[in-house]
């Protein structure tokens, strides 16, 4: 993925988080341009355990800290979706606010949409706009900032969206669930749902409810 965030420096920087599961010596032949393309700040890639890849970045999301997310996958990643994300992250209120990209691709192109619950199986980019700050007091403007910038890379966002990354309901609107699936999928869910958890005992997640009357 690149990231879009502040250094301990106060300065605007882009990360860039490359993972390979292999061979070392396939993977460090398959980063070298990465590697190689100029002089990084800081260069953190080395081998790791899985582990510690799942947890690198706990230490930005501390106990306590405040966050309000938005997500959607984008169609295209032209010269005009990248001047609005590097513009707007500028005049992020928090230095632990970040704009994330993530690549699909690969393995996730080559399973069907209709073989599991996740069927955005074409999307080229995943974006994830993190509001996170510190300050209970500081939340209009983060959560204003997020929900701005959102609305202005609306046009290069399809409708879909990652579950994982879907904030409160009430928030994002019953209809974003459906979108994470999309129509055929979310019907297959309601289906299942009907049939093991008709009186949604199952209901503190980005809930799928049941339909009234149905079997």
């Amino acid at each position: 993925m690149i990231l879009f965030v502040t250094s301990p420096d106060r300065e605007r920087v882009v990360a860039i988080a490359a993972c390979y599961n292999g061979l070392l010596e396939a993977g460090e032949k398959l980063l070298g341009p990465l590697r190689a393309f100029g002089q990084p700040l800081a260069d953190t890639i080395r081998p790791m355990r899985y582990g510690q890849v799942q947890t690198m970045f706990d230490e930005s999301f501390p106990a306590g800290t405040q966050n309000y997310w938005k997500s959607s996958f984008l169609d295209r990643l032209d010269e005009t979706t990248i001047e609005t994300i590097v513009e707007r992250i500028k005049s992020a209120p928090s230095p632990n606010s970040a704009i994330l990209i993530e690549q699909f691709g690969g393995a996730v192109t080559r399973v069907s949409p209709e073989a599991t619950a996740f069927s955005h199986r074409t999307a080229r980019y995943n974006l994830l706009l993190l509001g996170n700050w510190a300050d209970a007091g500081d939340k209009d403007k983060n959560v204003s900032w997020v929900r701005s910038l959102s609305d202005a890379l609306s046009p290069f966002a399809s409708r879909g969206v990652y579950v994982n990354y879907l904030g409160d309901a009430k928030d994002e609107g019953h209809g974003r669930i459906e979108a994470a699936y999309g129509s055929d999928n979310f019907a297959r869910l309601v289906a299942l749902k009907n049939r093991y958890d008709p009186g949604n005992l199952f209901r503190l997640n980005q809930n799928i409810q049941p339909t009234t009357g149905r079997e």
